[in-house]
């Protein structure tokens, strides 16, 4: 295929030169080439955004419900080529994919119906009291709205759901703020694809054509011009911890500074509570390792921590895992980049005085497989050097055996902010786990108990955020409905004319929304 950029639905293939993704099967170029975006192009998708932020931020609930359902459909329309070309760009299984296509579709269409309902707005109206005492009251009316044109950046471990029309695209554009999206280079054919749809989807709305541009490219210049471009006013980012904080400093030194929703790095810890591990210590070993490896390790919320009270039980589960482990094929990482930093991580873990290996899984066969591990060490060690705690993105996960509850405890409290935390735990373990929640609750922006992180749901309640370093603004998530909350900015109008005011806010309602009338819901 031959790759654009995509300014609007202006295509060009005029950029600063070109570049291939890898097959990370089998670590080849792939002969498609895509131009590289310059910042004459983020200059222009920007200034595009910008003129189509009055009419798209104020239009109808109904017409961006209808929008975002038409994107749905529009990816749906691609067909299997979708999968064919992720398949070949990320090394992820079809099986995988499709779920994730799904996953994409399922949360356009959660976002449609969120927006029709029109609770998001938080419409809201005091009368005016002429008569109160001793002073009278003015009227009152505000609601919600869009922030402005939004920067995305797409994420390597999901090249469809957290990626071009992913959870941060579709909360923007459902906000009300339109989308500059800088492509991800692991994957821009794949990319492209979603890209047009979006774009074939605005014009059969009818919508201003800068509602969303595209922007490929491999430079971390093009990413810091888009971050930098006095037209946007919010970033969201899925990657590193360098690239989430190279960003907020990039946002922070502008004359306007503006928010950056970056979630970047998590060691998500599981605790494995004395009664249950007692009880159940062999399962837990499979199990966690069916966790560890699933998609070669390389989600945000993997488990990289483990932590339990030292002793017998704490052996079983190690003997269970090592043994589970120790068959588990070698499964292919998104890009060379990232296999190289994961065998870092791993010979650090291997080379460090107070480490010892438990396991590793099967010796891959091609270039860029991830070989498992599991390490462990004691809670005194881990204590005393910070680098134990530090994530390793990919299938690996470090054991620490504490001595008591108190050591546990301390650990915790030394933890940076994780996206999840979760609980191994039975009846018998309630007292401890409620010592330990209070801590958990500082630290995590999800606690489970007696599961596996690694399944997010895409839902109303769900958090898939935390205090940093899990991300930039512990106050936010970016998967369920909650994350349109990133992109909106409360407006009020005070004694303003009914010709004047916005549809949400008119007398009549004639958008037949909620509003709240004195605190009280109409």
């Amino acid at each position: 295929m031959d790759g654009v950029i995509l300014i609007g639905q202006q295509e060009t293939r005029e950029g600063n030169g070109f570049f291939q993704a890898t097959d990370p099967s089998s670590g080849t170029l792939i002969e498609a080439r895509f131009p590289e975006a310059t910042a004459d192009h983020v200059a222009a998708a920007c200034a595009l955004a910008n003129v189509a932020f009055d009419e798209y931020a104020m239009l109808a609930p109904e017409k961006t419900a209808q929008f975002l359902e038409t994107i749905a459909e529009e990816i749906l329309a691609i067909g299997d080529d979708l999968i064919v070309n992720a398949m070949q760009e990320s090394g992820l299984p079809r099986a995988r994919l499709e779920g994730e296509r799904g996953r994409t579709v399922g949360q356009l269409r959660l976002f449609a119906a969120l927006v029709r309902k029109g609770e998001w707005l938080d419409a809201r109206l005091d009368p005016a009291l002429p008569d109160r005492q001793p002073m009278p009251r003015v009227e009152l009316r505000s609601r919600k709205i869009a922030v402005g044109p939004v920067a995305v950046f797409g994420a390597s471990n999901f090249p469809l759901a957290f990626s071009v029309a992913g959870g941060d695209t579709v909360a923007a554009l459902a906000a009300g703020c339109p989308v500059v999206f800088k492509g991800h280079p692991a994957h821009p054919a794949t990319g492209e694809l979603v890209a047009k749809a979006i774009g074939r989807a605005v014009a059969k709305c009818g919508l201003p054509a800068g509602v969303f541009s595209y922007l490929p490219g491999t430079t971390h210049k093009l990413g810091g011009a888009l971050a930098a471009d006095p037209n946007i006013k919010a970033v969201g980012f899925t990657g590193s911890r360098a690239g989430g904080l190279a960003l907020m400093r990039i946002a922070a030194s502008r004359a306007e500074p503006i928010p950056v929703y970056a979630e970047m790095s998590a060691v998500n810890p599981v605790l494995l509570l004395p009664a249950k591990l007692a009880a159940d210590a062999e399962a837990l070993g499979k199990a966690f390792i069916a966790s560890l490896t699933m998609g070669a390790g390389q989600f945000c919320t993997n488990p990289g921590l483990l932590l339990a009270i030292d002793g017998p039980d704490t052996d079983r589960f190690t003997a269970s895992a090592a043994e589970a482990l120790a068959g588990n094929a070698a499964l292919t990482m998104l890009t060379p980049g990232i296999h190289a930093a994961y065998c870092k991580g791993v010979d650090a873990l291997s080379a460090h005085a107070s480490v010892r290996l438990v396991a590793r899984g099967l010796v891959g066969e091609g270039p860029h497989q991830a070989q498992a591990a599991l390490f462990e060490t004691d809670a005194a060690s881990f204590l005393a050097d910070e680098a134990l705690g530090a994530e390793i993105f990919g299938s690996t996960s470090l054991l620490v055996r504490c001595r008591d509850a108190e050591e546990l405890k301390r650990i915790l409290s030394k933890l940076e902010g994780q996206l999840t935390a979760t609980l191994h735990m039975s009846a018998a373990d309630e007292q401890l786990a409620a010592a330990l929640m209070p801590l958990l609750v500082r630290k995590v922006g999800r606690i489970l108990a007696n599961g596996w992180p690694t399944g997010v749901e895409v839902s109303h309640a769900m958090v898939h955020g935390g205090p940093f370093p899990a991300t930039s603004d512990g106050r936010s998530t970016s998967v369920g409905t909650m994350a349109i909350e990133r992109f909106l900015r409360p407006v009020c109008f005070q004694d303003i004319a009914d010709a004047l005011l916005p549809e949400a806010l008119k007398s009549a309602n004639p958008l037949s929304l909620p509003l709240r009338v004195d605190g009280a819901l109409k």
